[in-house]
């Protein structure tokens, strides 16, 4: 039997993240037992941490490999430039592991350069991978397809040396698209969705919704007063927030959020859990937090939006609970439409706020007499290769889709993004939406 040292590195941290997984599954009962809910969570973060990096390890070990170990028997190996690129690719693989431990000790009002520079590496990182595996795949179908006989030469040594090559330099070209992508003020899309059973006097309502800013490592007060002057130019009758507003406690980013206070919706400004909320395991606090600056929570409730001309024309706003809530076992929290939709009739329209798409799709499952669901989570898979994954994962993935007769979803592509400060493939929006009368 092969023992643990025989085995190759990335075979070791494969097993070191599988040991992590399972302690993460073992734990949880454990520590719903001893720990308090914060003390709790904060562990869990850190597990998850830990287990990004341990099975990062096995794609880190794969990059110095084909990026440094093997140019080493090449004339230019004991040059001071290459110590230099040696230097530089350790950093770099340094940078993008540590940016997930950023999200538990570098949050601040604004983003600390050493979280920007470590979420920019993840996300070359992320592309770098698929590229390496791409070409080495590409190189491999051409070897079978001209067939092994051939014996290696300087051509197929050449061939070999180009992958990594090509590799990092489509990287480099892009990481620095994705980040001047992302560093431009979100996109305005205007959309028209006819309301069934909306009344006449509500016609043209204007709702601006908001998705996934994500206010912690990367995303400061900067930003988030960015998007509410952007908010407060397009004069919303209501303004609704999808979730994932933040990474971080209440109390950490406080001063971050003052900006919100200022939106001024004569219909009100509501908000809706995300999954990242309840990563923070202080939804109490967040909710005390924008209650204060006149933002109301809908937590599994619902809201009569009254028309402002006749007190006798309405419509039903409700929100749910995140998904991720259950999950997590958040006590007092998870998703509840019974509880959400109560007193919602039939009679008159009813929009519903869901963070992800696939609480919209069981919505309308137990509810298909919904009129409009709003939601976000996607980012629009905020950069390449991650689209695909986010296209597949989810049920509606981005834009408008109508379902059945009378129901439409809006799926947000994000307002700001996650962690890397990078787009490719997708565009931060906020998004202004007319709600027309039948």
């Amino acid at each position: 039997m092969i023992s643990f040292k025989q085995l190759p590195l990335e075979a070791k941290a494969a097993v070191a993240a599988g040991v992590v997984f399972f302690s993460m599954i073992l734990s949880r009962s454990y520590l719903a037992e001893k720990l308090d809910l914060r003390t709790r969570h904060w562990v869990l973060r850190l597990q998850m941490a830990l287990f990004a990096n341990t099975l990062m390890l096995m794609g880190s070990l794969h990059v110095w490999r084909s990026t440094v170990t093997m140019f080493t028997r090449s004339s230019a190996a004991n040059s001071f430039c290459f110590m230099l690129w040696k230097i530089a690719v350790f950093m770099f693989l340094a940078l993008a592991h540590s940016s997930f431990f950023t999200l538990l000790f570098l949050v601040a009002e604004e983003p600390y350069f050493f979280s920007l520079a470590a979420y920019t590496c993840l996300g070359a990182y992320i592309i770098l991978i698929f590229f390496l595996f791409t070409l080495g795949s590409v190189e491999q179908a051409y070897k079978f397809l001209v067939g092994r006989g051939a014996k290696a030469g300087a051509g197929n040594k050449n061939r070999t040396a180009m992958k990594p090559v090509l590799a990092v330099m489509l990287t480099l070209v892009l990481t620095v698209v994705g980040l001047l992508n992302a560093s431009q003020p979100p996109t305005v899309n205007s959309v028209e969705i006819p309301v069934h059973k909306l009344p006449s006097t509500m016609n043209n309502l204007k709702v601006v919704l908001l998705s996934d800013i994500h206010l912690g490592p990367t995303v400061g007060k900067t930003k988030l007063a960015m998007i509410v002057r952007m908010v407060k130019a397009l004069k919303p009758d209501i303004t609704v927030i999808v979730g994932d507003l933040t990474d971080a406690e209440a109390e950490i980013i406080r001063p971050a959020v003052e900006p919100l206070g200022e939106l001024d919706s004569p219909l009100g400004t509501y908000f809706v859990t995300g999954n990242h909320e309840y990563y923070t395991s202080d939804v109490s606090n967040w909710f005390k937090l924008l209650k204060s600056l006149n933002i109301q929570p809908l937590h599994n409730e619902n809201v009569k939006i009254v028309s402002p001309k006749s007190t006798d024309d309405w419509f039903c706003l409700a929100g749910v609970d995140d998904i991720e809530a259950d999950v997590l076992r958040y006590s007092g929290h998870g998703m509840d439409l019974k509880k959400a939709l109560r007193g919602c009739s039939g009679e008159h329209a009813i929009v519903l706020l869901a963070h992800q798409p696939i609480a919209a799709k069981w919505a309308l499952q137990e509810r298909p007499d919904i009129n409009l669901i709003l939601s976000g989570h996607t980012h629009g898979g905020q950069m390449f290769p991650l689209n695909a994954g986010a296209y597949l994962l989810n049920p509606f993935f981005v834009g408008l889709y109508k379902v059945g007769q009378n129901t439409f979803v809006y799926v947000s592509p994000g307002t700001m993004y996650f962690g890397i400060p990078m787009r490719l493939g997708s565009r931060a929006e906020i998004t202004e939406i007319i709600l027309r009368s039948p």
